[in-house]
């Protein structure tokens, strides 16, 4: 009996090894990498940065100058949980400064019989009446009422009503239009007004989210978001103005006039055109530049008309196919086939088979390209043009002109309400002056107004 008792001991203090043993072996390391797993972890996260955003470099080469875009959380693209670009508060700043403009054509209506109209009874009346004429928007950019929209939209109106965010209605005064660029500007009276803020149409990249906003189908303060598609893109001169910002954002017959917003809600473009086989949004949408349709309503509000400034040049856009014919090293540009005598580009040196590749600064290798950067600027305005002669690059500073062959601006109206001509040679010599224009007639304007000062 006490032999059993011993044994029964012993077999119990082997079973408690061999368990110390197990322990020793497979759980203290467990337990141990279970622990320090735990504290590469804390650790980890308290030298992590939570607001850095992995980066990411690629070169974007466009109708710009070719740049690196870094990805990361930068004001251009605000940023919300989980990465996706916030695209709410760039709505909350557009959407008050985004009107419904409704055009109005006025038309003789007849009430009465059949009988009466063709023998002439005494019972029936014609009467002007409003007529339908569809609706657009427009984009508020000044306190005291000034407002983009499309010419397009109010061409052949009587009148235009313009209705706000907030439901307050009134009658615009149509300032001016320029149908090369379908720009028109509006003015009501008011004041206190929320305009909205001008972005660069020329830093825009491929990919960058944007928002239209809009009344399409006269659905008022309607929101949409795409991406930049394209830039510079013609649509086969269906408009004088041949290059456009293409986005996929949905837009409709009603968006027109509206704003193209970036996603700090600044405004890239002007809604104009959608390409559909049906006339309803089918994924491709066109925005006029902003700082071509800036530049169109500065001068529509000062001079009464645009300002256009010419090269002087007769061109073509160089392709590999025409380089070889014609014996050119470069591949790409605009070909410069004539140029024309007295113009800018030849008081400026510029000669015949010289290819054009950039204005100031900005790539034209298309003639898009090229027609939007000259649309920015007006007659006298000095532009840095980079081109290549027999295979070397070379830079000139061109003084623009107008399609007259000088440097003056014109007006016939607008809020300065003068009529204005180019100096003549002898009227500078008298006045020693070198350039200026002179007021041959004045009407009611800011002009006038001032005249006595």
């Amino acid at each position: 009996m006490l032999y059993s008792i011993e044994r029964n001991d012993i077999v119990k203090q082997v079973i408690l090894k061999l368990g110390n043993m197990k322990a020793t072996n497979y759980v203290l390391p467990f337990a141990f990498g279970l622990a320090g797993g735990l504290i590469a972890f804390v650790g980890g996260n308290l030298l992590v940065d939570r607001n850095e955003v992995p980066v990411v470099q690629h070169d974007i080469v466009g109708p710009g100058v070719s740049r690196p875009v870094v990805q990361t959380a930068n004001p251009a693209q605000p940023l919300a949980v989980g990465g996706s670009v916030d695209l709410r508060e760039a709505a909350k700043k557009t959407v008050p400064a985004v009107v419904n403009v409704t055009p109005v054509q006025m038309g003789r209506v007849y009430y009465g019989s059949p009988l009466d109209f063709w023998f002439g009874g005494r019972n029936g009346r014609i009467r002007e009446e409003p007529l339908d004429m569809g609706i657009g928007s427009g984009v508020i950019i000044t306190e005291d009422g000034y407002i983009i929209t499309n010419n397009h939209v109010v061409a052949q109106s009587d009148k235009v009503m313009v209705t706000l965010n907030d439901k307050r209605k009134f009658e615009a005064k149509l300032i001016g239009t320029d149908p090369d660029t379908d720009i028109a500007l509006l003015k009501i009276d008011a004041t206190g007004l929320q305009p909205i803020e001008y972005g660069n149409s020329d830093d825009v990249v491929l990919g960058e989210w944007v928002l239209a906003v809009g009344n399409p189908y006269n659905l008022t303060s309607t929101v949409t978001a795409g991406i930049i598609s394209a830039k510079a893109r013609g649509l086969g001169n269906k408009m004088n103005l041949e290059s456009f910002l293409q986005t996929d954002a949905a837009v409709n017959p009603g968006n027109s006039g509206g704003a193209l917003v970036n996603a700090k809600g600044e405004l890239i473009g002007i809604n104009t055109a959608i390409q559909s086989p049906t006339g309803s949004y089918s994924g491709y949408s066109f925005a006029v530049p902003v700082n071509v349709a800036r530049k169109v309503v500065s001068d529509l509000k000062e001079f009464g008309k645009v300002q256009r400034a010419v090269l002087g040049v007769s061109m073509r856009e160089l392709t590999p196919e025409l380089a070889k014919k014609i014996g050119l090293k470069e591949t790409s540009g605009i070909h410069v086939a004539e140029v024309i005598s007295g113009g800018a580009a030849s008081k400026a040196g510029l000669k015949s088979g010289d290819v054009i590749i950039q204005i100031n600064g900005y790539d034209v290798v298309t003639a898009p390209q090229l027609q939007e950067q000259l649309a920015k600027y007006a007659p006298g305005d000095i532009v840095k043009v980079s081109f290549s002669r027999d295979g070397k690059m070379r830079e000139v500073d061109v003084t623009l002109q107008n399609v007259f062959g000088d440097v003056t601006v014109s007006t016939e109206s607008g809020i300065l309400g003068a009529q204005v001509e180019s100096l003549t040679k002898d009227e500078q010599y008298r006045y020693r002056l070198t350039k200026g224009v002179k007021i041959v007639m004045l009407k009611n304007g800011k002009f006038k107004k001032h005249r006595s000062c």
